[in-house]
């Protein structure tokens, strides 16, 4: 069959394979799928670590209890769920200023493949390596041997400095795509040099719902 434009039309038993194709395609599932199955997910799911690329992948839960093993060596390592508050923290006279932080907000972890703790803080572009001088960060080691509780790779040290000084600073240990995600809300909100209240309206509910979920470590103590 030719239309009014002379190109040819399909018709007969051609219209309906078409007809056929179209109502037996699959329909576009809505959501986020596990990176690893492909299963759809939830909203809130769990996270492994891609170590070859140093990526987050989102998965199912059977997927991320594949690599839930502590101490696995693989290619991809669960992100534990853990969050623990360290109420005898402390800054010696400084400590901070000697990590080199320009904010008052940073969030450090141990990257096997460079063999050293990185630091990254929080900016408008997202979150900013810092170069972090080794023995600097070895001397709050020192100071606080209950950190040393962090799984290289996939668990992150929260430390924040409140305007009354280092000596007010509270340090939390949190899973790393927490971390990644203040980074990402904080971003979306910042304006000016500092952040601007918006960017502390949402430091400060992040800080409250971590510390309702945190467990307190004492200085010596056990996670």
């Amino acid at each position: 069959m030719t239309g009014s434009s002379g190109r040819r039309t399909p018709s007969g038993s051609a219209l309906g394979v078409l007809r056929r194709i179209a109502a037996e395609r699959p329909a576009q599932v809505a959501g986020e799928r596990c990176e690893m199955c492909a299963v759809p997910i939830a909203d809130e799911h769990s996270h492994v670590v891609n170590m070859a690329g140093r990526q987050l992948m989102c998965v199912c839960r059977p997927c991320y209890l594949l690599f839930a093993e502590p101490g696995a060596e693989l290619k991809y390592r669960a992100v534990p769920e853990r969050y623990l508050s360290f109420p005898d923290f402390s800054l010696g006279p400084g400590r901070w200023d000697a990590l080199e932080i320009p904010v008052g907000l940073a969030f450090f972890f141990r990257n096997s493949d460079q063999d050293r703790t990185v630091a990254f803080y929080p900016g408008p572009a997202g979150a900013t390596e810092s170069e972090l001088p080794i023995d600097a960060w070895a001397a709050v080691l020192d100071d606080n041997a209950a950190l040393a509780t962090a799984v290289p790779d996939v668990e992150a040290l929260l430390i924040r400095i409140p305007q009354s000084g280092p000596a007010g600073a509270e340090c939390h240990l949190l899973p790393i795509d927490a971390c990644y995600e203040l980074v990402g809300r904080l971003r979306r909100r910042w304006r000016g040099f500092d952040g601007g209240q918006d960017a502390r309206a949402e430091l400060d509910d992040f800080f409250t719902r971590i510390e309702r979920r945190s467990v307190a470590i004492p200085e010596g103590g056990a996670s």
